[in-house]
């Protein structure tokens, strides 16, 4: 999750003024038990996402959950970067041809609908972050190929984390999967660094050129979760103030992992039992009754 903007022109995160932070053992330890809660957090959702239910019931199971289950914080709420009003909410829910940030309503989910649950788990100062996307119903073709097509192009970007590695690689990665593919890669929104802060250093983009931008150290963690759209790349804000659609109406899908860079590889921290399968193409190192990490 990304509430705020990466362009020169918009309202800024609230990590403009940081630095990259490097995880010791006890940071990693932290962002292990935060990482898992927000995909234990994503899988109690997951049963109650279908036809009639509202976004706002959603919000709430998912605020109840975090807070008296996990014991733990959802970052979102009251959430409030330069520029901006509050966030209402504990989690968002993006509908469509909502790219990300939309704000949970009354309104029912409908048979059809592709959505993204975006949650952020504060945990004794840590974050984890994570989204999925979610098909409610039987939905059409097109859509279930945007929701698979994206789920791979996130782990195309993070197969190619590792120390010694560029951030221009992730973002290549990912925009040459998707523009193989007929898709288009939202650049306005990012991922980004996350450990006792929301959103910190680097800015980690979703297209690119290799070998160009930050070095990948070990220590770093960082969220992946790129937004690719059906149709043109181009975006708008809504009234609200935070909800983010696609220009041209068409339909987008995001996914988002936090990982840990690694000496050899990557740990990805948001991984649990109710995940979806890690795709064939992935060579990964994980308990396969409850994988809380994916190594390499």
């Amino acid at each position: 999750m990304r509430l705020g903007t990466m362009t020169k022109n918009s309202p800024q995160w609230d990590n403009h003024t940081m630095t990259i932070t490097y995880k010791d053992a006890e940071g990693i330890a932290g962002m292990r038990v935060a990482g898992r809660l927000a995909a234990e957090l994503l899988d109690y959702l997951a049963p109650f996402v279908k036809p009639g239910v509202t976004t706002n019931e959603l919000d709430k199971l998912a605020d109840a959950y975090t807070t008296q289950v996990q014991h733990a914080i959802s970052a979102p709420l009251n959430y409030a970067p330069s520029g901006h009003n509050p966030y209402p909410k504990a989690i968002c829910t993006s509908i469509n041809h909502q790219v990300c940030h939309g704000i949970p309503n009354d309104k029912p989910l409908k048979k059809g609908d592709i959505v993204n649950i975006d949650v952020t788990v504060i945990k004794d100062g840590w974050h984890g972050d994570s989204s999925r996307m979610f098909m409610v119903g039987d939905v059409s073709v097109a859509a279930k190929r945007l929701c698979t097509l994206t789920y791979e192009a996130m782990w195309h970007g993070i197969v190619k984390v590792k120390a010694g590695a560029y951030l221009g690689d992730i973002g290549h990665a990912i925009q040459t999967f998707a523009e193989g593919h007929g898709l288009s890669v939202v650049r306005e929104f990012c991922g980004h660094g996350i450990g006792r802060n929301f959103h910190e250093e680097p800015q980690i983009l979703h297209y690119g050129r290799p070998g160009t931008l930050d070095q990948l150290k070990a220590g770093m963690t960082i969220t992946i979760e790129p937004m690719l759209n059906t149709g043109r790349k181009e975006i708008k804000e809504l009234g609200d103030g935070w909800t983010i659609v696609t220009k041209d109406r068409s339909l987008s899908a995001q996914w988002e992992h936090t990982v840990l860079v690694t000496e050899t590889g990557y740990e990805v921290l948001t991984l649990s039992a109710g995940s979806p399968p890690i795709p064939s193409f992935v060579s990964v190192v994980a308990p396969a009754s409850a994988p809380s990490s994916a190594t390499v």
